[in-house]
């Protein structure tokens, strides 16, 4: 069980918001200013992994824990699929000229 005080436990848990408000936030623009938005949807999702009470449901119902390795790959795909594939700064223009 994971102490809440535990300076490492903190650490992770504030990098997991983080990566996870990022790689949602490429979700969110891919799908409302993308032209696939099943491909944001589908990021949005992935990007729950990253939350720290979505892997505590994980670990509750399956005991299964996300290896921290897999959560980094999983980054990078979604990085590359959004910056590479995705084109992710043309989204984000199109994304600011409308507001």
């Amino acid at each position: 069980m994971d102490n809440v005080s535990n300076p490492s436990t903190i650490v992770s848990n504030v990098a997991g918001w983080l990566c996870g408000l990022l790689t949602a936030g490429i979700g969110v623009v891919n799908t409302f200013w993308g032209n696939d938005p099943g491909f944001g949807i589908f990021i949005f999702l992935l990007a729950s992994v990253y939350f720290p009470p979505v892997n505590a449901f994980i670990r509750e119902k399956t005991g299964l824990r996300i290896p921290v390795a897999a959560k980094w790959l999983l980054g990078f795909f979604i990085l590359w699929a959004s910056l590479g594939v995705g084109e992710l700064f043309d989204k984000i223009e199109l994304m600011l000229q409308s507001f």
